[in-house]
């Protein structure tokens, strides 16, 4: 008789960040190539419209019903029935908040004062019908700690979606490069993780005996909705104070300072849910291993970002994007302090306690509106400034409400953090040290290829000799070296926001 061998969860969760956050790199690589090359095409304009446009988006889709198929992940057992009831609840309320999008989309363009704001979220209210068939499979697949068939899907539509963009942005499309884009992109991944989960098509729209998920759901979603209010505040007021251009300006710096927060954490965030909510008693253990393993990364690439802006930003955007290097190392300061902050909602979520992680947006929610309208006074550097005194007060308040939760006392955090963080600093110091001392007339491409190799040699030496063994750590990790035997609190990484 064969012996059937199962994976331990350390082993199952060290597969799934492989594939997760290995094919995010691919994916994002190839959504990278592509953005770079088309913020090259477009103007400034083109994306202050554009973020003028997602601040709806965005608000609706805090309500687009992940927080319903996340309830799922948490179920001891789940039919085919309670599969159909779920995506019944999702075509009822996508379909509803498309049909709010298009009626609301005359008074949006009211308020930012640009009419074609308006025909752009028409159009997009079409993204909502996508949504249902990627929420469910997406459930279905990280019940079963699966990733590696959805990183395939997304791959496949992030080249639908650059390759949409690439002709887009070529042939003069203009701002609705950015419209299309994004819908082909969610439409093939739709299509794909629906038949990757094998996930059912008809709905069901008899919802008795699914209460238990719409409340959990629902305190997901409203989490969401602060969440909203906290991170589209901004723009919300700078739409109003800042020109199209200058707000093109602003929201594209924004978007290369959160690249790793909102592109890297979030599928080692959906991993960590899935980690945590089959081992919801084992204290801060994964947690802690989860914050050790992202700020290993996280704090010397924001670090390195803040010392190489100027090189870095000829380099990605061109000549006509300068405006967006003076704004980088203030938002790196602020995207630190995010990445942490993030990480604690999947523990505390997890734990049948979503209450908390609500709390903290609905405090986010004050705090960062707050620091956006004091920093609004001081034009463009405000609002960045804006961030990061109102990421300092958020963070705190995190840690505090969160760690009650999980066990996570202030000292086992900081000894998390101290290592990377002191790396980290002392190596953007002699990395602007040294671009000091690079000559003037050297090509950015070379300034930065010079810079960057030492940053990492730099880096690694530095740690390697305040820490040697948080390296090690990182290794063993990624070698599944003792996996068999070493208990799951010790070697899961990391937690997520949306995509």
């Amino acid at each position: 008789m064969t012996k059937v061998v199962t994976p331990t969860l350390a082993a199952q969760v060290r597969l799934a960040v492989i594939w997760r956050s290995g094919s995010q790199i691919g994916t994002q690589i190839v959504s990278w190539c592509s953005t770079l090359i088309v913020i090259r095409l477009l103007s400034p304009h083109d994306y202050g419209l554009f973020a003028m446009a997602q601040v709806m988006l965005v608000l609706l889709n805090t309500m687009n019903g992940y927080g319903l198929a996340s309830a799922l992940i948490r179920e001891n057992e789940v039919g085919e029935e309670r599969l159909r009831q779920t995506l019944g609840m999702l075509l009822l309320l996508n379909c509803t908040l498309g049909l709010a999008q298009f009626l609301a989309a005359p008074l949006v363009a009211l308020w930012f004062n640009e009419p074609l704001v308006a025909d752009m979220l028409r159009v997009q209210s079409l993204l909502y019908l996508a949504i249902p068939f990627c929420a469910l499979p997406h459930a279905i697949l990280s019940r079963r700690m699966d990733f590696r068939r959805p990183a395939q899907v997304r791959l496949v539509a992030a080249i639908m979606g650059a390759g949409t963009a690439l002709i887009g942005a070529l042939t003069g499309w203009g701002v609705w490069t950015l419209v299309w884009a994004p819908m082909v992109m969610l439409a093939t991944e739709a299509i794909g993780m629906t038949w990757a989960a094998r996930a059912p098509t008809r709905p069901s729209f008899r919802f008795a005996g699914a209460g238990h998920i719409a409340g959990f759901g629902g305190l997901m979603t409203l989490t969401q909705l602060f969440w909203f209010v906290q991170s589209q505040a901004d723009i919300m007021i700078a739409g109003r104070v800042l020109d199209t251009h200058t707000l093109g300006v602003y929201t594209t710096g924004l978007f290369l300072a959160q690249l790793l927060a909102s592109k890297f954490v979030p599928p080692i965030n959906e991993v960590a849910y899935a980690a945590y909510a089959r081992q919801q008693n084992v204290g801060a253990g994964p947690l802690l291993a989860t914050i050790r393993l992202v700020m290993l990364v996280a704090l010397p690439a924001y670090a390195g970002i803040a010392a190489v802006a100027h090189p870095l930003v000829a380099v990605l955007l061109g000549d006509k994007w300068g405006g967006v290097a003076p704004l980088l190392p203030i938002l790196a300061i602020a995207m630190s302090m995010m990445t942490l902050q993030i990480l604690f909602a999947p523990a505390t979520n997890a734990r049948g306690v979503p209450g908390v992680a609500l709390k903290n947006a609905m405090l986010g929610s004050v705090i960062m509106p707050a620091a956006f309208l004091i920093g609004s006074l001081w034009g463009l550097d405000g609002f960045a400034w804006g961030w990061v005194g109102g990421m300092a007060v958020l963070t705190s308040a995190t840690v505090i409400l969160s760690g009650r939760v999980v066990g996570l006392r202030m000292s086992a955090l900081c000894r998390a953090i101290a290592p990377p963080l002191v790396a980290s600093l002392v190596m953007a110091a002699l990395i602007a040290l040294t671009l000091m001392h690079l000559p003037a007339d050297l090509p950015p491409l070379a300034t930065l290829a010079i810079v960057v190799t030492l940053g990492v040699v730099l880096y690694a030496g530095l740690l390697n000799l305040i820490a040697p063994s948080r390296l090690k750590e990182a290794l063993e990790f990624a070698r599944n070296r003792g996996a068999a035997d070493t208990p799951p609190t010790t070697v899961i990484p990391a937690k997520t926001v949306n995509e």
